[in-house]
């Protein structure tokens, strides 16, 4: 069985090839499902390292519907992660009803090639997992990330076992999975497996302020820059 660490740093992805890992999904910040690494990130680990590298390419977090200049930063990344060598991108997008935008999707799965191209968990959210996953197979996606659409890939289980069967491609397992409940995916239809085995270590600091932001994490909204509030912020710096 292939093993996918989701890797959220280079220290991550260094630790994923010194165990014996297939491979590495890059990402950044965890917390929020995981977003697109810097160019540094991404450099330092393809040069550095040599386990083979699929990038997540998602501009920002919350919900996988995209506007217009989202969905031109997304191809923007992938056009640079080919130019870095990496083996294969993860991403996709979402109409506001939850039903795959099939068209736009199909313009990643196209620009990603010859790489390989990964539909990521916003499949978790979609209405019809059966269709979708046919709507996948005919623009070319070759493996789903995915926890069947449950809170762990261990709930999910009876779904993922249907997909598998039901799809030529890869369904990969995601989410929860730990020492603890590996062993329930050992003998399964499954070739390949994902999951961050990430632990917490306590930083030693001497007056470090946190920067989190509770209402930032409520994946309900999505947070941007107001205009009218910027203008009557500057107008009452000049007045």
């Amino acid at each position: 069985m292939v093993v996918e660490i989701c890797a959220n740093s280079f220290r991550s992805a260094r630790n994923a090839e010194k165990a014996g890992a297939d491979r590495i999904e890059l990402c950044t910040e965890l917390a929020t499902g995981g977003l697109t690494p810097s160019y540094g990130l991404l450099k330092q680990v393809i040069s550095k390292l040599s386990i083979p590298v699929y990038v997540l390419i998602r501009p920002r977090s919350g919900d996988f519907c995209y506007s217009d200049e989202d969905f031109d930063i997304m191809k923007q990344d992938i056009s640079l992660c080919k130019k870095l060598h990496c083996q294969g991108i993860v991403s996709g997008v979402l109409h506001a009803d939850m039903t795959i935008d099939l068209e736009r999707t199909k313009e990643l799965v196209e620009l990603t090639r010859p790489l390989s191209f990964t539909f990521h968990r916003a499949f978790d959210s979609v209405p019809n997992p059966l269709k979708a996953l046919t709507e996948l197979e005919k623009i070319g996606v070759e493996r789903l990330l995915t926890s069947g659409q449950q809170s762990t890939a261990v709930e999910g289980l009876p779904l993922l076992q249907k997909l598998q069967d039901n799809f030529s491609g890869n369904i990969i397992p995601a989410a929860g999975i730990s020492t603890k409940n590996i062993s329930k995916f050992k003998t399964s239809i499954f070739k390949e497996i994902h999951f961050s085995a990430s632990i917490q270590e306590k930083r030693i600091t001497t007056g470090f302020l946190p920067l989190n932001s509770e209402k930032h994490f409520d994946e309900t909204y999505q947070t941007f820059a107001d205009r009218n509030i910027i203008e009557q912020m500057i107008s009452l710096l000049h007045a």
